[in-house]
Parts: structure tokens; sequence; C-alpha cells
């Protein structure tokens, strides 16, 4: 693999950008200042931190012993080889531990300082830095962007949305988290027409209709499914909702398995299969319950209720919502939906999100524990789960793009109901 060694420089050298290289990297003071003149460029939130303020959250990065100096450089295209490949991601550790306490993973914590030793001494453009990765406020440190829609998504829905509107997660970015109110608004154009196209679909296909909307966490799938139950019910129809998170297998058995056991082993998949088909059946469902403080299901691996633990009842409708990860991943699964969505925001706004929603108002994670899951979970999660689903599915609401993407046979159908 190829280095660059910033600290080996001829004293006095500087960087693309200006910067004392051999004296800043040995001197933290310095390099604070130099590196945060830089950075509003990779996230204009750091304009409003106070210089003293960004020094707090970066020496969280600074390496021990000889500082910044013994950070050693990898080239930018052995850097990008390593933040696509599936094997950097499984290395990352969820929960290691210093003093009892959980801190962020070391491969994570090294791509930091890569990444800000590199902006200093100019061996990293501010704009090749942007392009692959993105700065988080909040949790202070960096994070490859990943990319969800691949080329074979793209072609399956006609290689172009079928109508994009401004932009307005924009105005996100530099936040250190984003709320539900905030998030609905910039969103209201995009979502107000998916919801009018799936009104059209349904008056086409009729009912009963099991509609599955698939996404990441925070993504927003549980706030668009009440919207649309709401319209639903103002039109006279009934409706039920099955969240696939409820079927979820215990948390510390998920994580064991790894991302590689996505589908049948990460869920209670006979109990989901036999909900979906009952509820179609016009039958009444029991199904689990799963605790989101914990991580535990109330029953065990056998499908089995746990001794104390209350399962859940839901009465069928003419439109069943299912919401989750991987609805339709499963072609068991996949065949009994009649309205397959995927509804997306990009990774940055929906980790904003999860500090607001997960840390301040939940309190559901260690905040460590969070940064570890979130990076180590996306990129896997992107190949894995939401890829295939793209491939697969009849409407794609891409928020932060505010674009709405729909099949052909979808376009079709809406231009005859017209």
């Amino acid at each position: 693999m190829n280095t660059i060694q910033p600290a080996v420089r001829a004293p006095g050298a500087e960087g693309a950008y200006g910067m004392l290289t051999s004296g800043t990297l040995q001197d933290a003071d310095r390099f604070s200042a130099a590196l945060y003149e830089i950075m509003p460029r990779i996230n204009p939130g750091i304009a409003d931190l106070e210089p003293y303020e960004f020094r707090y959250g970066l020496d969280n990065l600074r390496p021990a012993g000889a500082g910044w100096a013994s950070v050693t450089l990898d080239a930018p295209g052995d850097m990008e080889a390593r933040v696509n490949c599936d094997e950097f991601y499984r290395s990352i550790q969820i929960k290691p531990r210093v003093g009892g306490r959980i801190v962020l993973d070391p491969a994570i914590e090294r791509l930091a300082q890569m990444l800000c030793v590199g902006l200093v001494t100019g061996d990293y453009s501010p704009e090749w830095v942007k392009k692959h990765f993105y700065f988080d406020l909040r949790g202070f440190y960096f994070l490859h962007r990943t990319a969800y829609l691949t080329e074979a998504g793209r072609m399956h829905l006609c290689g172009e949305p079928f109508r994009t509107f401004e932009p307005r997660q924009r105005c996100f970015e530099g936040l250190p988290e984003v709320g539900y109110k905030a998030f609905r608004e910039a969103n209201a154009e995009v979502d107000g027409l998916f919801m009018k196209c799936i009104g059209q679909l349904i008056a086409v296909r009729g009912t009963p209709l099991l509609l599955a909307i698939a996404g990441p966490t925070a993504a927003g799938k549980t706030e668009i499914v009440s919207r649309l139950r709401e319209v639903l019910q103002a039109a006279g129809c009934s409706v039920a909702t099955v969240e696939m998170d409820h079927f979820l297998t215990d948390r510390d058995q998920r994580e064991e398995r790894g991302i590689g056991s996505l589908g049948r082993e990460a869920i209670h998949h006979e109990l989901f299969r036999g909900c979906l088909a009952g509820l179609l059946a016009g039958q009444r469902a029991v199904t689990p319950r799963y605790n989101f403080i914990d991580g535990t299901s109330s029953h065990d691996l056998e499908g089995r209720l746990k001794v104390g633990r209350t399962p859940i009842t839901i009465e069928p409708g003419d439109i069943i919502f299912v919401e989750g990860n991987f609805p339709f991943l499963l072609p068991e699964i996949a065949g009994l939906i009649g309205i397959k969505v995927v509804y997306l925001t990009d990774d940055p706004v929906r980790l904003q999100r999860k500090w607001k929603r997960d840390i301040d108002l939940r309190m559901k994670y260690d905040p460590s524990y969070m940064r570890n899951r979130f990076f180590r979970e996306q990129f896997l999660m992107a190949r894995a789960c939401y890829a295939p689903q793209l491939a697969a599915c009849d409407l794609f609401v891409d928020t932060t793009g505010a674009a709405l993407w729909l099949t052909p046979e979808v376009r079709r159908t809406l231009k005859e109901a017209s």
C-alpha cells in the first residue's frame, strides 16, 4: 500500500493549501487552528463553533504520544479502496472498550486522523475529502459517503426520476441534529406527490393489498406510513400496519451473526410470513413485540413467546402497511406484496436525525456505540439490502434529492389512471 509521510517533509515546506506542515503537526494548537480554517469547506457548521470549541472536539481524535506528527497517510487511491471494501466494515468493532467505557473503533479513529492531517498538509484536497466522506458535527468524526442507487437500480427505474423538486434538505448541512418537523417540511413536495401516486395505484390494483416500505434507520418510514394511513382512512379504507422491526431477533444474537445473516436469520421469518399471509386472508395476526431499549424480542429463536412478554395483535385491513429494512428482499415475502417502495434519505441526514431521536429523546444508545454501529452498517446494508431492493421496487422516494423514481409499469399505470 502506498503511503505519504507528512512528518518527514523538509523543514518549512508548505502543503498545497499554504499550511506549514512540520511545525504545525508538532504543535496541537497550531494544528487545530490550521484545520479549523479548512473544515468549513467540509462541513459549514464548523464555522459556527468558536476555535476553542473546535479544539475540544479535535482533542478527542489527537493521537497519543507524538500527536499529529505520528500520523502516516494512505495515498488517496488506497484510502478509496479501503472504504469501498466489505472487509473494512466487517472489521469495525461496535463496542470496543477502554477502561470499561465504549470508545470509537480504532480503525474509524485512524481514518479521521488521516483525513485531518491530510487536509492540513494538502495531501488531501477539501474537494476530494468532501466527495468521498462527510463530517458529522455531533459525533465529531468522518464517515464514508454511501452510494445506494446502482446502475441496475437506475435502469430498473427508467434511468431518471419521474419528477424532481428543489432539494430542501440542503438546509440541514452543518446542523448537529435534525428534528422531525424540519425533516417533514423539507420533504413536503416529494412526499405529497408520492402519496398521490400511491392513492392512484391502490385505486387501480384494488384491496386487500400489502404495501411495503423499505428504508434504513431514520429514513422516515414510520412517519410517511403514519401520514399515508391518515389519507387512506379519510378516503374510507381500513388500514393495518406491520412493523418489520418487531420481528427482529435479539440484538446480541444479530450482532454475533453480523450483516451476513441479513434475512431469515435476522427475523422471526416464519412468524413474519404467516402474519402477512393471514392478514391478506382477512385474519387477525398475533406478532412478536421488540423492545427497542434493551434490544430483545418477546419471542425466542424457536418462535415461542417468552415468559412475562406481551405480543402485538393486528387486525386485518384493506391496506396492510409493511415497513422495515428489507420487507421484499426475501422472494417468498416479496410475492405477497402488491406495492414495493424504497423510502431513502442520505446517510448524513439520517445520522443527524438519529442524534436527535435516539440519543436526545429516546436515550436509546451509548453515543460511541451509535457512532461505531452507524459507520459500520451503512455500507454493508446498502450492498446487501437496499441496492437489491432498489432494483426490485415499484417506487423510490429519494427525499435528499427530492426526487420520485418509478418503474415503466408504474408510469404506464398512472398515465392510464389520470
